[in-house]
């Protein structure tokens, strides 16, 4: 399951996912989509700040002029360790970074340790962010996380330019990344004609709490509902 959109800005110019239009029910992706150039209107994404398992606090404006992918992940999702190889290609270009958050592992931050490790995850960056119901887990810096694995990716200016729930597969990122780069700014709107339309959701109860989720088996990964 793959769904890529480019992500805008709202009236008061902060930036507002399409998948965040989706939770709050003010737009969705059609099925019938065609894959369109669409001008780059997004602002800048919140310079998130997270601490790695090794206490380095690091931000998104120190990876300023390189493309970002923050990927969250579980530790028992087994369909997140299957696209481990290509993020781990990824982060090999110069060019590019690759951040890996866990979460909904459990009380023991050492759990993503060890998961980290055992699958051989060979990021710049592994994030412990505790579960995602958590006020101030990481996912609420970057965008909703309604399926493992989620990744979000960035480009070299700082916004957000895809949204990925399901596995990252590599041609269609490097596509991406050319595309946007021989448009000069310009990103696309492009859409697995086997994806899920309905896009992510979220469960929302009272303050914006996550409430408890059924979890959906997929081709590409994990959807919560």
């Amino acid at each position: 399951m793959f769904l890529f959109d480019t992500f805008r800005k709202n009236a008061g110019g902060r930036l507002f996912a399409t998948a965040l239009a989706t939770m709050t029910g003010a737009a969705a992706l059609s099925t019938a989509m065609m894959p369109e150039p669409a001008e780059a209107a997004g602002t800048k994404a919140i310079n998130f700040q997270f601490t790695d398992i090794n206490g380095k606090d690091i931000k998104l404006s120190d990876f300023k002029g390189k493309w970002v992918l923050v990927n969250f992940w579980a530790p028992w999702c087994p369909l997140c360790w299957v696209e481990v190889p290509t993020l781990n290609e990824l982060n090999k270009r110069k060019d590019f970074v690759v951040i890996g958050v866990g979460l909904d592992y459990g009380p023991d931050e050492n759990v993503v340790r060890d998961s980290a490790s055992r699958h051989n995850l060979d990021f710049k960056h592994v994030v412990a962010g505790g579960a995602r119901r958590n006020m101030d887990s990481p996912f609420r810096q970057v965008g909703p996380v309604d399926f493992y694995p989620t990744s979000y990716v960035y480009d070299p200016n700082g916004e957000i330019v895809m949204f990925i729930p399901g596995q990252v597969r590599m041609n269609k990122v490097l596509a991406f990344m050319e595309a946007y780069k021989t448009s000069s700014g310009k990103t696309e709107i492009a859409k697995d004609k086997s994806s899920d339309a309905r896009g992510p959701k979220i469960s929302g109860g009272k303050g914006g709490e996550i409430q408890p989720v059924t979890m959906v088996v997929g081709r590409d990964g994990y959807r919560l509902e």
